[in-house]
């Protein structure tokens, strides 16, 4: 197999420190490292199968040289160098949602549309993390019956806002059990023993950015352009993984047995649905692995069409940093 030099842009926040570990995890074939960050952390040294690696500065030039660029970085951050690394001949497997939409660039689950990489331009998107969670329990069920419509509320931990989003629900606990005071400062209101049912700014209709990728960026993986989704994301005391309650109707009924069958054998899922035992998918369970565990699989009471289930992913590995790594191994 061939070995490729390897970039991984934002290297060191938490998706970007996530990819390194899975790239070792799942031994794909890295010839040389290049660790890209700001200016500030240039020059320090970062772990990649028990040996040192210098971090270089993302800069225009930075790129030359490499196959294939992992972002791990800010929406604008991408946009700046996406145009410098397709120039250096490398392709661009970015997790922010600068590209995502974009009629020219594939936006893929391998689980799901692995087909789509074949028509690359140099960019590949990763999706929503919580969009990713939710399409890897619910697409077997799209394979058999088109999702017409589907109603999600996301049940986000803070790892969605990074290392900065985890540091602040520990603190806050910890100021919490001494009495003291403590500002927020990853999220807009405390978050300790609370719950807060906004992430993303006002889009549309009320909605948030966070809420609309769910019908936008599941669309174009589907490729259901006209599947109708209302979503509703939560912000929880949670340090990782995501969770999903989801109500889905598909064109033609899907029994709960059939659904619970097509799950069990799906990549990527594991039937995770007993209720009388009191087993079902939950975030400690689900931390720190790839799978998503999907549960309480029952019929909607209001459609002869619908069904409920509920899933649980870690959405730092694979609702961002695993779903790109796959992504990558899709171009081997």
């Amino acid at each position: 197999m061939k070995e490729l030099n390897v970039g991984v842009l934002g290297a060191t926040g938490a998706v970007g420190q996530e990819m390194l570990k899975i790239l070792a995890e799942r031994n794909f074939p890295v010839k040389s490292l290049r660790p890209l960050a700001s200016a500030r952390s240039a020059g320090k040294m970062i772990r990649f199968k028990g040996e040192d690696v210098p971090i270089a500065e993302a800069r225009e030039d930075a790129f030359k040289g490499l196959d294939l660029v992992l972002g791990a970085a800010e929406n604008d951050i991408a946009q700046r160098f996406a145009p410098h690394i397709q120039e250096a001949g490398a392709v661009f497997v970015d997790n922010s949602s600068a590209f995502r939409l974009r009629e020219d660039v594939p936006l893929i689950v391998p689980e799901i549309n692995p087909e789509d990489a074949k028509w690359h331009k140099g960019i590949i998107a990763n999706p929503n993390c919580t969009t990713i969670v939710t399409l890897v329990a619910v697409a077997p069920l799209a394979k058999v019956s088109p999702i017409e419509t589907m109603i999600a509320s996301s049940y986000q931990a803070v790892s969605g806002a990074g290392v900065a989003g985890m540091r602040e629900l520990e603190e806050e606990i910890e100021a919490g059990l001494k009495g003291e005071p403590y500002a927020p400062k990853a999220f807009a209101h405390p978050i300790a023993y609370n719950v807060i049912p906004q992430i993303g700014s006002e889009q549309y209709l009320g909605y948030t950015s966070e809420e609309m990728k769910m019908q936008n960026e599941g669309r174009k993986i589907l490729h259901l352009p006209d599947m109708q989704v209302s979503c509703t994301c939560v912000r929880v005391p949670v340090l990782r993984s995501h969770s999903v309650s989801v109500v889905l109707r598909t064109r033609e009924k899907i029994t709960v047995d059939q659904a619970r069958a097509l799950i069990a054998a799906a990549p990527g899922c594991k039937l995770v649905d007993d209720l009388t035992n009191k087993v079902y998918p939950m975030p400690l369970d689900t931390s720190d692995q790839d799978l998503v565990f999907v549960g309480r699989i029952r019929e909607d009471l209001t459609s002869d069409r619908g069904l409920n289930l509920w899933c649980c992913g870690d959405q730092i590995r694979k609702g961002a940093a695993t779903n790109a790594v796959q992504i990558a191994e899709l171009l081997l």
